[in-house]
């Protein structure tokens, strides 16, 4: 037998994650049974904890164990901007889906692990936990492991958008041009003799300038897609500024 209902009702920030019968308004009445946790009815309604920011039981905040109770009104709010996560140095950790905004999350300087392969979901959330890293992610299933250090959805499907709602969110501290795209080393300065041996004649004749990975020893220079970059480095600078007001 059903017991009492609450009403909960969700920000229009989260209302994507609900059914489609539901997004209009944001509401449900939900039956209780005097044991789930409102994180638990949170989830069972189709958002994420990592996307839940303050929860309103008749207007005062309570933890995500708070069991409710029939007749209370719900309310759950988007995580406040920007999210601090504790406890660790700020890094992050994306899945299979997400590898272009991998690169420019590097190319800013900010320390981003990647699977370029499908591990699984139990395989990623202990990831994310030995090494402290937000998992960030599309998948909603993923982002619902209890093991997770930390998550955040990522909103849209276009790698800039997903780079602004990152900075924005989070706001990492950005030092561009100084991590590997290919593998998230950190690099130094190369003489031309150290890298030799990855350059092709033209590009020996032509360059002078060289970094490499302290990592896996990939050579940089400024090659023909550089003024590409710039603009995305310039881009995103220039965003993460203008957050900083």
């Amino acid at each position: 037998m059903n017991g009492p209902e609450i009403h909960v009702e969700f920000a229009p920030e989260l209302r994507l994650f609900l059914p489609n019968g539901r997004r209009r308004d944001g509401a449900a009445q939900v039956a209780t049974d005097g044991v789930s946790t409102l994180g638990h009815v949170v989830e069972s309604l189709g958002v994420p904890l990592t996307e839940a920011g303050p929860l309103l039981v008749d207007g005062r905040e309570v933890p995500v164990s708070y069991v409710p109770v029939g007749g209370e009104s719900v309310s759950v709010r988007p995580v406040p901007r920007p999210q601090r996560v504790p406890g660790a140095p700020l890094r992050f950790l994306l899945d299979v889906h997400l590898g272009t905004l991998a690169r420019r999350l590097r190319l800013l300087g900010v320390d981003t692990a990647y699977e370029s392969t499908d591990i699984g979901d139990p395989a990623l959330a202990a990831l994310s936990a030995a090494e402290r890293r937000v998992m960030l992610s599309r998948d909603r299933g993923l982002l619902r492991r209890r093991e997770l250090w930390a998550g955040a959805y990522v909103y849209s499907t276009r790698p800039e958008d997903q780079l602004r709602d990152v900075l924005d969110r989070f706001r990492p501290e950005l030092r561009p041009w100084t991590r590997c795209t290919a593998c998230n080393g950190l690099l130094k300065e190369a003489t031309k003799e150290e890298v030799a041996g990855q350059l092709e004649g033209g590009t020996r004749a032509t360059y002078d300038v060289f970094a490499q990975c302290t990592e896996c020893g990939r050579a940089y220079w400024k090659g023909a897609h550089h003024e590409q970059l710039v603009a995305i480095v310039e881009r995103a600078v220039a965003f993460r500024s203008a957050m900083d007001g």
